[in-house]
């Protein structure tokens, strides 16, 4: 047990060598609860090109790592677990943060507020992360988005027999059962899981084949639309596959294909991350997505994990299947101890007075 008293110590190494970084992230993930985006499986995965100019912040209390955080620099900003490139940083990442270990939360906050003494930082980006560690910053916000992260509460589908849609509004479920009755007559319904990294490698070319198609058709690029994109999501299949960390769905209604799910999974949590789905229905009232979530949830339930994310987003098909939502934040600050950080200071002081008494003159 660590001792609150110790006195934490955060130290930058340039990365040299990811391979040993690798060993000593995954060390630490013992000690740790990560979930699947703070774990090596995702931060590892082409680390050498995700990261061209990496730094490694490193807390210890004593002799004891207790704390990782893998920065890239470009143009003077500091990214948590990104490159600031579009094209590397396509494959989109949620629940980011510092690894650290579950005894000593605090160097989660040690870790990001010593990222401002790096050198050449002027503004530092968090992209997907919790209210806490926003908090935890000490900076001034120039950018700071929010956005729902809606999931299923598998311990209250458990409560109500494993059948999610008895936490569905009634429009919902009627709309879920007549879409299972319209593949039914197709055939039975299925869910299988991809077994080997060949059959997932298999499985997620279809998906993306599906995926862009969809996106094709509304005149936008997918998640897969660079080679970049492909590679990644390929080499993290692979990883993921090996460690058990991976729920490459395939569903079918007899011979009829309904589509497929790609779900990330680790820490009795499931993040339906991306999804491929064969349009050409065989009802008008068939719904591949809401189906093929449906009966992965059921599973999820089932195999005792704990909650369904459905990932940040207002989609109207994750309002309807999610029971909860958290906050998720991406947010961009500079300095508070830089001009720019004092001048905001100021303006955001300046604001919330005015704010303050436009709302006295209208309550009198």
């Amino acid at each position: 047990m660590s001792r609150p008293d110790t006195l934490l110590r955060v130290e930058a190494e340039r990365v040299e060598d990811f391979d040993a970084l690798g060993r000593r992230w995954r060390s630490l993930e013992a000690e740790a609860e990560p979930g699947f985006f703070r774990s090596w499986t995702w931060v590892g995965c082409l680390a050498a090109e995700r990261f061209p100019d990496p730094v490694l912040l490193h807390a210890r209390q004593g002799d004891r790592t207790v704390g990782l955080a893998l920065f890239n620099r470009r143009r003077g900003r500091l990214l948590l677990g990104e490159s600031g490139d579009r094209v590397l940083d396509a494959p989109f990442v949620e629940h980011n943060g510092p690894l650290v270990a579950r005894d000593v939360p605090a160097a989660a906050t040690a870790l990001l507020r010593a990222s401002w003494s790096l050198r050449g930082t002027q503004r530092l980006l968090l992209s997907g992360v919790t209210p806490d560690l926003v908090r935890a910053v000490d900076g001034v916000a120039l950018r700071l988005q929010e956005r729902a992260a809606p999931y299923v509460d598998l311990a209250a589908v458990r409560r109500a027999g494993g059948d999610p849609l008895r936490m569905m509004s009634a429009n919902t479920r009627q709309q879920i059962r007549r879409s299972i009755r319209a593949y039914a007559a197709q055939g039975p319904l299925t869910l299988a899981r991809a077994a080997t990294v060949e059959q997932a490698g298999t499985w997620l070319e279809g998906l993306m084949a599906l995926h862009d198609a969809d996106w094709q058709a509304r005149g936008q690029a997918g998640a897969f639309a660079t080679p970049f994109s492909r590679r990644f999501h390929h080499a993290l299949v692979a990883r993921a596959v090996q460690r058990g960390e991976l729920d490459l769905l395939r569903v079918s209604a007899g011979d009829f294909p309904v589509g497929f799910l790609y779900n990330l999974r680790l820490g009795a949590v499931v993040h339906a991350y991306q999804a491929g789905m064969n349009r050409a229905v065989p009802d008008p009232h068939a719904k591949p997505g809401m189906t093929s979530h449906v009966l992965a949830i059921r599973e999820a339930a089932a195999a005792g994990h704990r909650v369904y994310d459905l990932m940040a987003g207002d989609q109207r098909y994750k309002r309807s299947l999610a029971t909860e939502a958290a906050p998720l934040l991406w947010a961009e600050f500079v300095s508070r101890r830089g001009l720019a950080g004092r001048a905001l200071s100021i303006w955001h002081t300046a604001r919330d007075r005015l704010s303050s008494f436009g709302n006295d003159v209208t309550r009198r």
